[in-house]
């Protein structure tokens, strides 16, 4: 603002104010178009930048003849206009993010923190590394990122089945990956060394459409079989697939998890996945592999639960099923971890639970239309948010208490685009000990004694930072960085 006179040269500054203007960013891609899907994409993508406003950003002490000029040349209306205190980028203060890199100001910075290896993912012995196959054949493996690390667990599951002369296929989904990608770099090494790969890209990914296009090409040129999921869906689940020749008989091994395969991400974001061999889980993936690909028809499964067809039928026959328990007198319970929830169906059935006398937890990091505590209505419904140096994006579903509740873990949240317009994916674990440490994160997260955000009846949020005597309150996932001695117990 201090040098406008340089922009404007030969006229008089009179006032300055600034806005910023946030541009509609969905995609309109006729999907069944005889037109190439990439081109037609990239040329949506071109047109982006110039779509509608949907708000303008102001100072808030901004002229009202300068915003009417505003609305007016933008084709907006009021409703659409936000005034605002503070700065209107703050993106600016990333700078200060800077601040203590270098080592000073440490006490104003979380301390550090390294990933470790799954304990069932050690290295055999120096200089050998650990098997990944056999590993996962002498048992499940729960994986919890960033905690356990994912370079040397599902990274390193993908370059050992792309280095290995015995796997004979490798099927995967990609919704997001990283930008140097040693996922993408191992499906095109398995192409190249002769191994069949299919690899399903969603190119609609919002704001990651020019990567996912880029990868797309990157692996069609290396012979890997790209495709586009199914017309109208967006595909969302997190899969992998792969078939090994062991002696004269093949097995799959799959992983299945809440999180994208992007190793930077992974660091920050919390997910869980599951590697399994296990054939019931892998005749699934091959069947829902083949519907995605185009090779065959909706199917049942046998240890999944899938969106659009079945999930939230699923998920409210389970939240049924609690209730008729409660109702006859039997312990019930339902836990739920989701980024939202949204969904009327899905609100309503827990309504129900509550209101049979089911104790039902939800543990959400974002958007909740659910109303907690609310009396005749949700009484034994609690709501709450964790919020740390780490990104809370597990989705997990406990129904039932000790060794007896069924535990889900996936990639759907509890919304209409989750359940109707995407394909997501929730698998059923089924070891106890897995079950008990799922049970335990919600312990820990449910616990008073952590802090928390705590959703009212009325919508509001109160943050839980000090017991009643003044003492601070445990930060959950600073908990899990120290105390993982308990945590790896639950799941050996």
């Amino acid at each position: 603002a201090a040098h406008l006179e340089l922009l404007f040269p030969g006229m008089e500054i009179l006032d300055h104010h600034a806005f910023r203007v946030t541009r509609n960013e969905d995609l309109e891609v006729e999907a069944d178009t005889d037109e190439n899907l990439l081109q037609a994409l990239e040329r949506e993508l071109m047109r982006r930048r110039f779509g509608p406003p949907v708000r303008l950003e102001v100072d808030e002490h901004i002229r009202p003849q300068v915003l009417d000029l505003l609305i007016r040349e933008l084709d907006i209306n009021e409703d659409e206009v936000f005034k605002l205190s503070a700065p209107l980028d703050l993106t600016g203060l990333n700078q200060i993010a800077d601040i203590g890199k270098a080592g000073e100001y440490s006490e104003l910075r979380f301390p550090s923190f390294r990933t470790k290896t799954h304990p069932d993912l050690a290295d055999e012995g120096p200089g050998k590394g650990a098997d990944v196959f056999a590993a996962i054949r002498r048992r499940d493996i729960l994986l919890h990122h960033p905690y356990d690390s994912f370079a040397t667990s599902v990274q390193a599951f993908l370059e050992q089945a792309a280095a290995d002369p015995d796997v004979l296929a490798i099927k995967q989904t990609l919704y997001r990956t990283s930008g140097d990608s040693p996922i993408v770099d191992a499906l095109i090494d398995a192409a190249e060394a002769g191994k069949q790969v299919l690899v399903l890209v969603e190119i609609k990914a919002r704001f990651d459409e020019h990567a996912n296009i880029s990868w797309a090409r990157k692996l069609e040129q290396a012979g890997c079989h790209v495709v586009y999921g199914l017309i109208g869906l967006k595909t969302h689940c997190k899969l992998s697939l792969v078939v090994r020749r062991e002696g004269v008989s093949l097995r799959r091994y799959s992983h299945i998890g809440t999180g994208n395969y992007n190793p930077k991400t992974a660091r920050l974001y919390e997910d869980l996945g599951l590697l399994t061999c296990d054939n019931e889980i892998g005749a699934d993936l091959s069947d829902l592999f083949n519907r995605l690909s185009g090779y065959a028809h909706p199917t049942k499964f046998g240890r999944l639960l899938t969106a659009p067809n079945a999930l939230r039928a699923g998920l409210i026959e389970l939240v049924g099923k609690q209730k008729e328990r409660a109702e006859a007198g039997l312990p019930a319970r339902i836990r739920i971890k989701v980024n939202s929830i949204v969904d009327e169906d899905l609100i309503d059935a827990l309504y129900a639970a509550s209101q049979a006398g089911v104790p039902v937890e939800v543990w959400v990091r974002g958007i909740c239309a659910l109303r907690p505590g609310v009396e005749g209505m949700s009484e034994n419904i609690k709501v709450r948010s964790v919020l740390g140096r780490f990104l809370e994006h597990s989705r997990a579903f406990v129904f039932g208490l000790d060794d007896e509740a069924q535990v889900w873990i996936g990639s759907a949240d509890l919304m209409h685009r989750n359940l109707d317009r995407r394909v997501e994916t929730l698998v059923r674990l089924v070891e106890p000990k897995q079950r008990r440490a799922i049970s335990a994160l919600f312990d820990l997260a449910m616990d008073p004694r952590t802090t928390a955000w705590d959703l009212a009846g009325d919508g509001t949020w109160t943050r839980s930072e000090y017991a009643e005597d003044g003492e601070p309150l445990a930060d959950m996932q600073s908990t899990l960085i120290s105390g993982r001695a308990e945590w790896w117990s639950r799941r050996a």
